[in-house]
C-alpha cells in the first residue's frame, strides 16, 4: 500500500482529478475496507496496473458508474518514472475490454484538462472523439470530455 499512498499524495495530479488533500494511510485503509470491488455496488471499481515483472506503476479507475444509461467515466495514473512507456495506452485498451465487453457499456468518458496534451492525445489515439468543453472547469482552467461510444446490439461492438 505505500505506492497508493504516495500516488493519491502526489499533489501535481490532483488537478486532473477531484482530489483536494492529502490522504493518510488510515483514509486508504478505511477506503479499502469498504470497498466491495463489485462495481455495481461501489459505483466505481480500482484496479491497480502492474508491468511484466509484477511492478506496480499505476492505477485505472471506472467510476461514475450509470448502469441504467451504461456509461463510466475513467481515470488512469501512472507513476512519473514509468510515463512515456506505453504503459497508460495497455491499461487503457484493458478497460475498455472489460467496459465494452464484460459490461456491455456504451459509453466511456474522461475529463481532461485543456493542458494536459499527453493525456488529450493518448485517448485521442484511441478513437476517443472530444465532445464537450467545460469552462473554467478547473483552477487551472478549462477542461474537454473526451469519450468513446460503442454500439454493443453488434457482436463485437463498432465504434460510433
Amino acid at each position: 500500500m505505500p505506492f497508493l499512498y504516495q500516488w493519491e499524495n502526489d499533489a501535481a495530479s490532483w488537478s486532473e482529478g477531484s482530489t483536494h488533500n492529502p490522504l493518510s494511510q488510515k483514509d486508504l485503509r478505511d477506503y479499502i475496507a469498504s470497498s466491495t470491488g463489485d462495481i455495481y455496488r461501489d459505483g466505481q471499481l480500482r484496479l491497480i496496473i502492474e508491468t511484466e515483472d509484477k511492478a506496480c506503476v499505476g492505477c485505472a479507475d471506472l467510476f461514475d458508474l450509470d448502469p441504467r444509461n451504461r456509461r463510466a467515466a475513467i481515470g488512469l495514473y501512472i507513476e512519473p518514472a514509468n510515463r512515456g512507456k506505453g504503459i497508460a495506452g495497455e491499461a487503457l485498451e484493458e478497460m475498455e475490454k472489460y467496459a465494452f465487453g464484460f459490461l456491455q457499456l456504451r459509453v466511456i468518458y474522461a475529463v481532461i484538462g485543456m493542458h494536459n496534451k499527453a493525456c488529450s492525445e493518448l485517448f485521442r489515439s484511441h478513437d476517443y472523439l472530444p465532445s464537450s468543453p467545460l469552462k473554467n472547469w478547473t483552477l487551472e482552467g478549462d477542461a474537454i470530455v473526451w469519450t468513446k461510444i460503442i454500439d454493443n446490439s453488434y457482436p463485437y461492438g463498432t465504434i460510433i
